[in-house]
C-alpha cells in the first residue's frame, strides 16, 4: 500500500437548515488504501460521501487532492480529479448494453457523425476483463444480476481512470455468490492501486476487506484506526457511543394462542405446498437462501401476489384475504424488504408516511382528518421509535436509512396489527438502529402479537427467532425450534441447500 495521501478532507463543516450534518471533519484516504467508512444511520456518511463527489460543497474548511487544495464544484470536476463513485442504488440502464452503459456521456468517435463501437467494445471487454468478468460487452445489462451490474458501475470508474471509487454499501443487495466476487473485486483493484473507501454497515466486511476505518458519529470524526487494530466492541462502542453488549437483545416471551395458520399454499414455479402455524407472543424466523420462497410466502398471505391453491385461518378462522387492504382489515402489517419503493413515499412527509395505513380511522367525518389526534400519534411514534427528523413536515426522503425504516415500523404499529411481517428489516441499517428494531420487536411480541421475520443473517435469524422455519424452493425444508440441537448455522444451511436434519 502506497503511503501517499491521496485525498484529505480538514475541517469540513456543512450545514443544512436546522442540522449540521459535518462539523471540522477531517479526513484521509492514502493511494492503493481500502478504507472503511462506518458510522449510524444519520452520522453524516452520506453528507461526507456527496461532499467528496462534489455535489455537496462545503460552508467551512478544504479539501486537498495530492496535498493541493481543490473545489469540488461538481460530480463532474470531481471525476476530472479522479473520484468515482458507486452508488447502492446502481445507475444502470438495463435496456442498454454493457458497452453503452459504460460509456453513456464519453462516446468514442468515428469517422464522421458515427460512433466507434469497435474501439469502444473492445476497450469495454478489457475493463470486464480486469474486473475478473469476461463477457460480451454487447450483453444487455438487464440481463445481468445484480452483481454483474455492479461491476459495470464500478467499470466505468476504471474507464475514467479513478484514482479513488467510493462504494456505498455495495452487498446490500448482493447473494452470498456476488459477495464473494465483488471481494475479489475489491483486491484486484487495491493490487492496481486505486483506493476505495468501503462504506458498509457489516463489521465482518469492514475486518475482511478493510485496511483502515474511520467511525464517524453525529458528523464528527471519532476514529482512524487499522484494521489491525481493531476490535469488533471497540468499533460498535466508537460507532453508537455506547457499549453494545448484546447486539441480538432478545426477551423471551410467553408463547400465546394461535394467530395464523397456512395450509398448502401454492403457486407453480413459486411456492409448494407451504404450511405452517404462528402464535402470539413469539418471533418466527423465515430462513433460506435469496429466492427461496420466503418473502414470496408473505406477498401471498398479504394478497399481493395469487395463489392457485391454499388457506389462511386468523385466530383458527378461515380468513379470504384478496388484496392488502384485505390483509389490513385482517390486522396484518407488512414491513416491506424495499422501504423507498413500496414502504413509503419519499416525498412526502414524516407525519403522512406515519399514517399512510390509517387513514380511513383518521378521519372524523368523510372528508376531514382529526390533524391534532393525528400529530398527537405521530410525536409518540418519533418519540418512541426514537426517529431522528427536523420536524413532522421533513420530507421523509431526506431521512437516513434507519430513520426512513422507523417510519415504516411507526406506520404499521399505527394500524393495531395482531401479526407483523418484517422483510428484512435491517437491511442497510447501522448497528444502534438495528438494536432498536430489535426492540421493537420484543415489544410487539411482549404485548402478545406475532412477528414473522424473513432475514438472509444468519446471526439475526438465531439471535431473534423462537421457531426457525427453512425454506427451499418455494417449499418449507425444516422447522427448528430455539432449544432444538438444529439450533445452529450449519443445520440451518444444512437445510437450505437440501439436506436433511437427523
Amino acid at each position: 500500500m502506497n503511503s501517499e495521501v491521496f485525498i484529505e478532507l480538514q475541517n469540513i463543516t456543512k450545514y443544512f437548515p436546522g442540522v449540521v450534518a459535518l462539523k471540522n471533519m477531517s479526513f484521509q484516504v492514502r493511494q492503493g488504501e481500502v478504507h472503511g467508512l462506518i458510522g449510524e444511520n444519520g452520522a453524516g456518511k452520506s453528507t461526507l460521501i456527496k461532499t467528496l463527489t462534489g455535489v455537496n460543497q462545503p460552508d467551512e474548511g478544504q479539501i486537498l487532492i495530492d496535498g493541493k487544495p481543490v473545489v469540488l464544484t461538481n460530480p463532474n470536476t470531481a471525476k476530472q480529479y479522479g473520484i468515482g463513485c458507486v452508488y447502492q442504488e446502481l445507475n444502470i440502464v438495463p435496456e442498454l448494453n454493457i458497452t453503452d452503459n459504460l460509456f453513456v456521456g464519453y462516446y468514442i468517435k468515428g469517422k464522421g457523425p458515427l460512433l466507434d463501437y469497435g474501439k469502444m467494445h473492445c476497450r469495454a471487454e478489457e475493463i470486464m476483463k480486469s474486473l475478473g468478468q469476461d463477457i460480451d460487452p454487447r450483453t444487455e445489462c438487464g440481463k445481468l444480476g445484480m452483481g454483474l451490474q455492479q461491476t459495470v458501475e464500478i467499470g466505468k470508474s476504471i474507464l475514467l481512470k479513478s484514482r479513488l471509487i467510493i462504494m456505498d454499501e455495495p452487498t446490500s443487495s448482493l447473494s452470498e455468490k456476488e459477495v464473494n466476487q465483488l471481494k475479489l473485486t475489491v483486491k484486484m483493484l487495491k493490487e492496481q492501486g486505486i483506493s476505495i473507501i468501503f462504506v458498509s454497515h457489516k463489521l465482518e466486511e469492514i475486518f475482511q476487506l478493510c485496511d483502515v476505518v474511520t467511525v464517524i458519529r453525529d458528523g464528527q470524526h471519532v476514529s482512524t484506526s487499522p484494521v489491525s487494530e481493531m476490535t469488533k466492541d471497540k468499533l460498535i462502542a466508537d460507532m453508537v457511543g455506547r457499549s453494545l453488549d448484546n447486539l441480538f437483545p432478545k426477551q423471551i416471551a410467553e408463547k400465546r394462542e394461535e394467530l395464523l395458520r397456512v395450509e398448502n399454499l401454492k403457486e407453480p414455479g413459486v411456492l409448494n405446498d407451504v404450511s405452517f402455524t404462528a402464535y402470539g407472543g413469539q418471533i418466527l424466523g423465515f430462513s433460506g437462501l435469496v429466492g427461496a420462497g420466503r418473502t414470496e410466502t408473505l406477498r401471498a398471505i398479504f394478497g399481493a401476489d395469487p395463489i392457485s391453491e391454499g388457506s389462511v385461518s386468523i385466530r383458527g378462522k378461515k380468513t379470504e384475504i384478496r388484496s392488502p387492504r384485505d390483509a389490513i382489515a385482517s390486522r396484518i402489517a407488512f414491513v416491506t424488504e424495499d422501504r423507498k419503493k413500496e414502504g413509503l413515499i419519499l416525498d412526502a412527509s414524516v407525519e403522512n408516511n406515519l399514517h399512510l395505513a390509517t387513514i380511513d380511522r383518521d378521519r372524523i367525518f368523510r372528508f376531514f382528518i382529526d390533524v391534532k389526534k393525528r400529530t398527537k400519534t405521530s410525536l409518540q411514534n418519533v418519540d418512541t421509535l426514537r426517529i431522528k427528523t427536523a420536524s413532522l413536515d421533513t420530507s421523509v426522503g431526506t431521512l437516513s436509512g434507519g430513520n426512513q425504516q422507523k417510519v415504516v415500523i411507526g406506520k404499521w404499529i399505527n394500524t393495531d396489527a395482531d401479526i407483523f411481517f418484517f422483510d428484512e428489516p435491517t437491511r442497510g441499517i447501522d448497528v444502534g438502529a438495528k438494536v432498536e428494531v430489535y426492540n421493537v420487536m420484543n415489544e410487539l411480541v411482549r404485548r402478545g402479537k406475532c412477528v414473522i421475520m424473513v432475514s438472509s443473517e444468519l446471526p439475526e435469524i438465531l439471535g431473534m427467532s423462537d421457531r426457525v422455519l427453512v425454506f427451499r424452493g418455494g417449499r418449507i425444508m425444516a422447522e427448528i425450534e430455539r432449544d432444538s440441537r438444529h439450533f445452529n448455522q450449519e443445520d440451518i444451511m444444512k437445510a437450505a441447500w437440501g439436506g436433511t436434519l437427523s
